[in-house]
């Protein structure tokens, strides 16, 4: 009887090794359709802006010989300033968009003293054509009708009649008298 219950184990052993080999050929194929199916569905990705956005007019109101704080005023807080290059500003934009290559544009303003030296950077877009590119992204719908027409006016009743000659108005209210808010005799 010994024998055969190790003959019995073998044979369950044997059984339970191709279950197990052929679970793993299952899951193998349900894992690849399980992964067709989640490539379908994509995550919202969101558009990230970092940094200052600095325009091409804004760029050509800079003259030398200006203010730090005119150049401020102009351009904004610059996004890095250094310690060890406290006559330098840097502006730096970036706009990552899903689908689209990222913007990236810089601006190096220097300065002696407290005085525009110069600057130099990439090309600065028109503040017009920026916004252009931002709003050509977002998906169009069909924009509303903003006027009512005469048949559209005429399902909603008309406004209640000004008052007439028969009709009391209503009192004024500056005439009136109120009580005082705090009661006196204290």
């Amino acid at each position: 009887m010994h024998v055969q219950v190790r003959c019995s184990a073998r044979l369950a052993l044997t059984v339970v090794v191709a279950a197990v080999l052929a679970a793993c050929g299952s899951f193998d194929s349900a894992s690849h359709s399980i992964a067709s199916a989640a490539s379908a569905v994509t995550p919202y990705k969101v558009e990230v802006v970092q940094g200052n956005f600095v325009s091409r007019e804004q760029v050509e109101a800079l003259s030398p010989g200006m203010s730090r704080q005119q150049v401020r005023d102009i351009l904004g807080t610059p996004l890095l300033t250094s310690v060890f290059h406290a006559d330098r500003w840097e502006y730096v934009f970036t706009l990552k968009r899903p689908g689209v290559t990222a913007q990236t544009r810089k601006l190096t303003v220097f300065f002696e003293g407290d005085r525009l030296l110069r600057h130099e950077g990439d090309e600065m877009p028109l503040e017009a054509d920026f916004v252009a590119t931002l709003a050509s992204k977002k998906v169009g719908g069909k924009v509303p009708v903003l006027e009512a027409t005469s048949e559209q006016l005429s399902r909603f009743p008309a406004p209640a009649t000004p008052v007439t000659d028969n009709e009391q108005p209503l009192p004024d209210a500056s005439s009136k008298q109120y009580p005082p808010l705090e009661a006196g005799g204290r």
